[in-house]
């Protein structure tokens, strides 16, 4: 069996990344979902959070996807998100801003249920944001590969 699985991380726009991992955890619907080479095959519903991905070697990768649904096969992992940002893309200070307009919108008085939906799904996006953003520069990892590049 080999000890690496193929990642593939697509969203609407583009082909976000295409690498080997030793293993990767996914944030699933019911929780964190780790999987390693020779995982059965599954299909899981992703919310907003962090994908990890060790590489090659060990080093670890950080990805903020915003819902969608992945497929899990033995050698394969097929993400596909409605967007997937790697840390190091992240621009802290326009997440922060985003979180502070969306906690805004939720306290605002009178607000009605759809609008609250949409800036409590925003509030979670910029929080995944900021949380892998802040991943990055506590491990010290400043580059970003472009996209189809190896993790």
């Amino acid at each position: 069996m080999s000890k690496t699985i193929q990642l593939e991380m697509v969203t609407p726009e583009k082909v976000a990344l295409q690498a080997e991992a030793e293993a990767i955890v996914l944030p699933a619907f019911e929780g964190e979902m780790g999987v390693l080479p020779g995982h059965a095959p599954f299909l899981v519903m992703l919310t907003p959070g962090e994908v990890r991905v060790t590489a090659p070697g060990g080093e670890k990768k950080f990805y903020a996807v915003a819902g969608g649904f992945a497929e899990v096969r033995p050698d394969k992992v097929s993400v596909f998100a409605e967007t997937a940002e790697m840390a190091g893309e992240i621009d802290a200070e326009r997440a922060r801003q985003s979180l502070e307009r969306a906690k805004a919108q939720v306290q605002a008085p009178g607000i009605d249920p759809m609008t609250l939906a949409q800036a409590e799904a925003a509030m979670r996006r910029a929080q995944v944001r900021l949380r892998v953003s802040e991943l990055r520069r506590s491990q010290g990892r400043g580059h970003a590969p472009g996209p189809n590049r190896d993790a």
